[in-house]
């Protein structure tokens, strides 16, 4: 099916060549006028795919006495921002302000801000959180958040940052590109030998054979930078929950999902969701070697039951035994190894000199 990047792509193929596959990804999902989350709002039953959020209250609930935990670990300063990387329909915030009105203070000092591209989904959000009163500000960057004090959240962020992909020939890293077949259609295509890039190859896959294919993440990079010099000069903590490997691992994850079903990620760029899996091996030594204090991954069913998911669930459960079935198979979803449960990871970046953060066993 064409589409108005479609056709935008392939004339920018034909007149300079093929493009990365980070470039196609970026352009599919973030084009101001026909990108994916410029003109859908993807999230929910009946969309593209469903976060854990829009599964149960609960998990955005655990996550606002997380953060009002955090900020009190950091001093209780006032303020401080309270920041969404990529808020969806706003429910998250929502769990998280409805479960931090029972610490004192911890709203009255928080500034709440939320970093979305999308246009469509800002309004969805606004439309999520004006009725509960809450007063957010939204902005396009993290790097635009004002300084001081922060915590910052990302649910399913990371996924969606642009990747590139590498594969090993004749023992050397090419990029795999985007190109256009005989008929027109997009197709992957060899790119040239990678250059300083090679440095983003993740170290346990280095040594991999000839055809290996491996994912470059330089947008997970920046993110730990952005936050590496912040924490520097403030107090803060990031939590990121998004899905892959807690070890780097070889092969192509660049996937589309549209309808809740996996599609061509070369089809129809605009109309389907465009992510990859996170290398938390990779996003861990970044951080790390850019000062942060890390803990985690820990698998996303471990966390949640060490927060406390089910002593909430079976709080729930006395106060609507109607809804006794439905709670336990939200606490599955989120939870059981074959659903959301370990595919699903959990890593903290911190400042320097802050408690361990909560639900960690430890750090690393």
């Amino acid at each position: 099916m064409s589409t108005p990047i479609a056709v935008r792509i392939a004339d920018q193929i034909r007149n300079g060549g093929p493009i990365s596959v980070a470039a196609f990804m970026t352009q599919a999902m973030f084009d101001p006028r026909d990108g994916y989350y410029a003109t859908k709002n993807p999230i929910g039953a009946g969309e593209d795919f469903v976060t854990a959020p829009a599964v149960s209250q609960m998990f955005g609930e655990l996550i606002g006495l997380w953060c009002a935990q955090v900020w009190m670990d950091m001093g209780k300063p006032v303020p401080f921002h309270l920041v969404e990387l990529g808020p969806g329909t706003g429910q998250m915030m929502s769990d998280i302000v409805r479960a931090g009105r029972a610490v004192p203070g911890f709203l009255d000092a928080a500034r709440i801000t939320l970093i979305e591209a999308s246009a469509a989904l800002k309004m969805v959000q606004g439309r999520t959180l004006t009725p509960m009163g809450i007063e957010a500000v939204w902005m396009n960057r993290i790097e635009e958040v004002p300084g001081g004090p922060a915590v910052f959240i990302g649910n399913e962020f990371l996924d969606c940052l642009a990747v590139r992909q590498a594969v090993k020939q004749d023992g050397h890293w090419h990029e795999r590109m985007v190109g256009l077949d005989d008929g027109g259609a997009f197709t992957f295509v060899m790119g040239p030998q990678l250059g300083q890039e090679a440095d983003l190859v993740p170290d346990r896959l280095r040594d991999a054979p000839d055809g290996t294919l491996v994912e470059l993440r330089p947008g997970d990079r920046q993110v730990v930078e952005v936050l590496s010099r912040r924490f520097a000069e403030y107090p803060g903590r990031a939590l990121f929950i998004d899905y892959g490997p807690a070890q780097s691992e070889a092969g192509d994850t660049f996937q589309a999902i549209r309808d809740h079903q996996k599609a061509d990620p070369l089809n129809a760029p605009g109309t389907a969701d465009l992510t990859a899996r996170v290398d938390f091996e990779q996003l861990g030594k970044s951080a790390r070697e850019s000062g942060l204090q890390t803990a985690g991954p820990v698998e996303q069913g471990d966390w949640l039951k060490a927060l406390g998911l089910e002593m909430r669930a079976a709080a729930l459960m006395r106060s609507s035994p109607e809804k006794k079935s439905v709670i336990a198979r939200q606490v599955m979803r989120l939870t059981e190894p074959d659903q959301m449960g370990s595919l699903f990871k959990v890593m903290t970046f911190s400042a320097p000199g802050l408690p361990k953060a909560p639900g960690f066993a430890g750090d690393g």
